[in-house]
């Protein structure tokens, strides 16, 4: 590749990911807020739990045939598209706010619509990164989506809680709404050109085409472990952070609200390290196998301190309010977060670098079922599960079948590994 083609690559990337944090900065202060402005205007917890569950559930519904339309249509109109739909579908609701009209049903209404927009964006994302950056440079890539996603993660929350407090949810949806349109207009920049592949017409050609991509990666042994291992991690790490944590946080420790919400930052300030280091120090490399055994330990070695931590005995001695706990498990959950980040950034790379570029958007569509499927699968047995048996016994053993799982992965994945590498001798 000339320097030339290199240069205008590199601006291609850029003008992704600088439309992709914008947005996701918008998205992640109006998520933050949502909860507590349903309250606000008489919501109950009934309805905050049916928003976070429209904020997920029409995304996962809609993935797999979004990943077909990602690889027949053009990536970059869906992706404008479906952002400059999401502009005006947030700034109707900032109208809707201003002229007094609004109630829950249309902030439910629209929460699903922009679940169903973003499931469209999505694969067409994903499947175009590998086409703006070179094989060898798909690692740091993967590991800038990351970090810059993480760090709207953490902006948010600080940016939306502001404009909420001060100048209210008006102002708040309006700032989302422009953020889409901004995002848009970077990805109207970007040169990318389509590659057509023939496709089977109507639902009949649909169906074809999303069988083949689930066909893809059973045939293929590295993705399919790949995918298992990731609804691994997702189905059993996750929710920790999401049920157990403030779960045993309220119950069994004695710490304020502020403390918790440095833990939330500390925990998002670890897979900002972790997603960044990955690509700092594996960017170059085509081999995924080093960070990725890296991050495996970690998580398990990190999973069996976390599951300690949780013990009667050891809060007994420790203290349950102590700034010394405190550390600890703040230092746990920040490595916790690195582990992760380690895990995920590789295996983007790895399925993206086996993956034809015809079935990469319902490759990414299908993982992005299997991993954020996961995440409430998880959570709904972490939730049944904590009703019946203790939580340091229940955590211990989660840990225990991660640590089989991970070891019985990490071998099957050298063992392949080894193979592809002889025979290219």
């Amino acid at each position: 590749m000339s320097k030339k083609d290199r240069k205008a690559l590199n601006t291609n990337l850029i003008l992704l990911l600088l439309g992709r944090m914008v947005s996701d900065t918008g998205t992640s202060l109006q998520m933050v807020i949502m909860p507590l402005y349903i309250i606000d205007i008489g919501g109950s917890a009934a309805i905050v739990g049916l928003f976070s569950f429209l904020a997920i559930m029409p995304t996962i519904l809609i993935y797999p045939f979004a990943g077909v339309i990602g690889d027949r249509l053009n990536r970059k109109t869906i992706m404008v598209a479906t952002d400059l739909a999401s502009g005006g579908v947030i700034l109707a609701l900032a109208l809707t706010s201003y002229l007094g009209k609004m109630s829950l049903a249309v902030l439910l209404l629209v929460q699903a619509i922009i679940s169903l927009l973003n499931g469209i964006f999505d694969p067409a994302t994903k499947g175009m990164l590998p086409q703006l950056v070179d094989e060898a440079e798909l690692t740091r890539a993967n590991s800038a989506v990351a970090s810059l996603r993480t760090l709207s993660s953490l902006l948010g929350p600080v940016i939306g809680t502001v404009l909420y407090a001060n100048l209210g949810i008006t102002v708040l949806f309006f700032v989302n709404g422009i953020s889409f349109l901004l995002s848009a207009i970077s990805e109207m920049l970007i040169k990318y050109e389509h590659f057509r592949y023939k496709a089977g017409e109507g639902i009949t050609g649909i169906m074809t085409d999303l069988s083949e991509g689930i066909k893809f990666i059973l045939d293929k042994k590295m993705i399919r472990q790949l995918c298992v291992f990731f609804l691994i991690i997702y189905a059993l790490i996750q929710p920790i952070f999401a049920v157990v944590l403030p779960l045993f946080f309220r119950t069994q420790l004695n710490y304020s609200d502020t403390q918790y919400g440095y833990l939330q930052m500390i925990i998002i300030l670890g897979a900002l390290i972790g997603s960044t280091l990955v690509g700092l120090l594996f960017g170059k490399e085509k081999k995924m196998l080093r960070p990725l055994m890296i991050g495996s330990n970690l998580l398990m070695a990190m999973m069996l301190a976390f599951s300690l931590l949780l013990f009667p005995s050891i809060i007994f001695q420790l203290g349950e309010d102590t700034l010394l706990y405190f550390f600890l498990l703040s230092a746990v959950l920040f490595l916790l977060s690195i582990a992760i980040m380690f895990i995920h950034v590789p295996i983007q790379a790895l399925i993206q670098r086996k993956t034809p570029n015809e079935y990469m958007s319902r490759i990414f569509s299908i993982v992005g079922v299997i991993s954020k499927g996961g995440i409430p699968l998880g959570a709904l047995v972490y939730g049944f599960v904590l009703n019946i048996i203790k939580m340091h016994w229940t955590i211990l053993s989660a840990t225990i079948l991660i640590i089989l799982i991970s070891v019985v992965f990490l071998i099957s994945l050298s063992k392949i590994h080894d193979i592809q590498s002889k025979s290219l001798y």
